[in-house]
């Protein structure tokens, strides 16, 4: 089953080509209530609706290094960090936006906007201390996340070992299109994933890659406490622009489309825009110290 936000914040579920409205305010509430929820009696075409964000969590558990080969690929820059398993960090929850919706480019506070393309579960339940073999009861769904970096933020912020700030500025949280509940994914360990700017390939990966399984990564957290409709990221793959050979050339600029596909949850896409065409009354951010 494929759930989405819609229009002015509805909840809804994709059959064939229509939207079933769900009788519940927001997604969030819905994992509160177990998925356990009746419908309105009301129905839209899917192509007539607008997509948003599907979901806006409590927490957004943001973890990292849980692929040796995006660690490898740092080492060809000689990344000032390795990217070892077991980072984490919350995300900002209010840079969520959804599918189609603009990545605003922040004007003069950096000049190296880079993608990350990465799977994100979403809880079930609010859940502390269980094992691995116990995680898969609390996997609610999944969804495409693209952790936009302000690369050269990020290293000015790694000289002290940690980092946020760089990947947390308004619009920098892409999710959707959608959340796709497990009965429709299978192994999550086995997905194919891609990310496109304009067209042209730049991470090209697969889930199976991961030096961690899922619910090893659900299970390593979860004394952290979640809470139904939390949302955790699986880190990102090798190819991002940051660590390649001619990276000038491949940051994200105004004008950019960015299509990131992970097998059986979809695509999500979403433009890169100037911030002075986002924000045609106000100032250009500016002061951000750059690496």
């Amino acid at each position: 089953m494929k759930l989405v936000t819609f229009d002015d914040g509805q909840v809804g579920r994709i059959e064939g080509e229509r939207v079933i409205e769900l009788d519940v305010p927001t997604m969030r509430r819905y994992f509160e209530l177990g998925c356990e929820v009746g419908e309105t009696g009301r129905d839209f075409a899917l192509d007539e609706v607008t997509l948003r964000a599907p979901l806006i969590p409590k927490k957004f558990f943001h973890t990292s290094g849980n692929f040796q080969e995006h660690d490898e690929e740092s080492k060809n820059v000689n990344w000032s960090h390795p990217v070892l398993p077991w980072i984490v960090f919350f995300q900002n929850i209010d840079a969520i936006v959804g599918p189609e919706e603009s990545v605003v480019y922040p004007g003069e506070m950096t000049s190296e906007l880079d993608y990350e393309l990465e799977l994100a579960v979403v809880l079930a339940k609010d859940g502390k201390f269980f094992s691995p073999e116990e995680a898969e009861d609390y996997i609610g769904g999944y969804l495409i996340f693209n952790d936009i970096t302000a690369r050269d933020i990020q290293r000015e912020e790694m000289k002290s070992g940690v980092f946020s700030f760089c990947k947390a500025i308004d619009t920098f949280c892409p999710t959707g299109p959608w959340i796709v509940t497990p009965d429709e994914v299978g192994d999550p360990h086995q997905l194919n994933m891609e990310l496109r700017v304009n067209g042209e390939k730049r991470q090209v990966s697969n889930m199976n890659r991961m030096s961690v399984t899922v619910p090893e990564l659900l299970s390593h957290y979860a004394p952290m406490g979640y809470s139904a409709g939390d949302i955790i990221s699986c880190g990102t793959v090798s190819g991002v622009a940051g660590f390649s050979d001619d990276a000038a050339s491949l940051y994200l600029k105004p004008g950019d489309l960015i299509e990131a596909e992970i097998e059986k949850i979809g695509v999500l896409r979403n433009p890169v825009v100037a911030w002075e065409d986002a924000h045609p009354e106000e100032l250009v951010p500016s002061g951000a110290v750059k690496g």
